[in-house]
């Protein structure tokens, strides 16, 4: 590697050293990181002590994979299907694009019909981009729907080079170059997927290998994207830990090492050991614009980062709401539950049916006296979603009280309090309930009928 100038740095302020010229390191035998990833254990997190400088880019922005990673996991969309989630995400980004991109397979009739129909809507976001394989026939598919970009799968760890594609780096290197150099040739943007990235040699393959699309790309004036893939779900965001598994390491590196302009850098992210959203969220802290989800976080394995809980770190981080319409994220659970017949597991955050139900007595009585002492926030009015009790052998009379005001939606004047003779025998009922051996909650159904039985002045 090559030794550069030293250069004024006009974002931050302050004279810098211009970063090494990194070599492609082309070895017979693949790097596969045994140390960390021995297979017969679980993967080691490793730690450097190097400390990456925080770095949020000016504008951060979500692209979804629904119809693309998140379709791998389900049975497929039909093209209504397509077009109506299509439509509920254009809604839920709202005119600033929180939700910029989509990206669609290309490959069945029914695929191109549905970017068809998508494109017709006429939306600027989410815009609809494709996806193909490294293979320069599939550009065809991409120019015959009058896509402006595609996403390209360019793999970045020796597990893929070796082990699937049974080459090395440098005949990789060079296969995906020249893919690329199609797309330009086309007027295509391409968007190189680094599948893998968290097992894959950073500066041996990943930094000379972006640093020379990034040459490409002032080249052809067309900007190249680079989808950062944490395949696996192996990234961490811990301080001070160590390549190739270190999410801020991975983002300053392609940032400031390849020199990938933050709006042309993503994330996209499984959620395999549960980093999923915060690998994501860390991203866009440490200089990445675009993070890619799908809707409820559908996608092989464990899924992708749920795009519901990106658009909530988006609130949170920028305190911008404009027209981000939340209250879509309930239309979209609904739809998938009653159209897709997709069951959301019940405590899944935001969507699932119990997100801000509680069955303890002790939390019950705390939402009789206000609501927001259990309620993450006025779920009513950002979701839709009024705040629920559910009844079984914890909710005491305080649960049974909330529920009865709740359910009935009895004004202040009418409401119920937990020293009310038909509450009461109401707790009664339940306890009996369950010494009898239940285990399932209570319905609705039941706790209707029972009040009506012991509190017929409510009706």
């Amino acid at each position: 590697m090559r030794k550069g100038e030293i250069r004024f740095n006009k974002r931050t302020n302050t004279l810098e050293e211009e970063y090494y010229r990194y070599e492609l390191q082309d070895t017979d035998e693949p790097n596969l990181f045994r140390e960390i990833y021995s297979y017969v254990e679980v993967p080691k997190i490793v730690f450097n002590h190097r400390i990456v400088p925080m770095n949020p880019p000016d504008d951060i922005w979500i692209t979804d994979t629904t119809f693309r990673d998140g379709q791998q996991a389900m049975p497929p969309f039909t093209v209504k299907q397509i077009v109506d989630l299509y439509d509920m995400m254009h809604k839920l980004g709202g005119s600033r694009g929180l939700i910029r991109q989509c990206e669609f397979f290309l490959y069945t009739d029914k695929d191109k019909e549905a970017v068809r129909k998508c494109v017709e809507r006429g939306y600027e976001f989410p815009q609809v981009t494709g996806w193909i394989r490294p293979v320069k026939e599939d550009f065809k598919l991409v120019k015959e729907m009058g896509l402006k970009e595609t996403g390209i799968l360019t793999s970045a760890s020796d597990y893929h080079i070796y082990l699937k594609l049974k080459k090395t780096r440098r005949q990789a290197m060079d296969m995906y170059l020249g893919i690329v150099k199609s797309a330009l040739d086309l007027g295509i943007i391409p968007r190189c997927h680094l599948e893998d990235i968290t097992r894959a040699d950073f500066y041996g393959f990943v930094v000379p290998f972006v640093q020379e699309l990034m040459e490409l790309s002032k080249e052809a004036k067309i900007p190249i994207k680079i989808r950062a893939c944490d395949t696996l779900g192996y990234g961490v965001t811990y301080p001070g830990t160590a390549l190739p598994r270190s999410v801020k390491g991975i983002i300053y590196g392609l940032v400031n090492l390849a020199e990938v302009p933050s709006e042309q850098l993503e994330w996209h992210g499984h959620n395999d050991f549960y980093h999923g959203l915060i690998n994501a969220t860390t991203s866009w802290l440490y200089g990445c614009c675009a993070l890619n989800g799908a809707l409820l976080g559908i996608g092989e394995r464990t899924g992708n980062t749920p795009i519901e809980g990106l658009v909530m770190e988006f609130l949170a981080l920028r305190g911008i709401r404009d027209d981000i319409d939340t209250t879509v994220i309930t239309d979209i659970a609904e739809y998938f539950e009653k159209e897709l017949g997709y069951e959301i597991p019940h405590n899944q955050p935001f969507v699932g049916r119990n997100f801000n139900v509680t069955s303890a007595g002790i939390h019950a009585d705390g939402l009789m006296k206000d609501e927001e002492i259990y309620n993450v926030f006025n779920t009513e009015k950002l979701l839709k979603k009024k705040v629920a009790v559910a009844i079984n052998d914890k909710s005491g009379v305080a649960g049974i009280a909330k529920w009865l005001n709740l359910y009935l939606n009895l004004s202040k004047e009418e409401e119920v309090t937990k020293d009310n003779p038909g509450v009461l025998k109401i707790k009664e009922w339940v306890d009996s309930e369950y010494v009898k051996g239940r285990t399932a909650v209570v319905s609705n159904q039941e706790m209707l009928m029972k009040a009506k039985e012991f509190l017929p002045g409510l009706f």
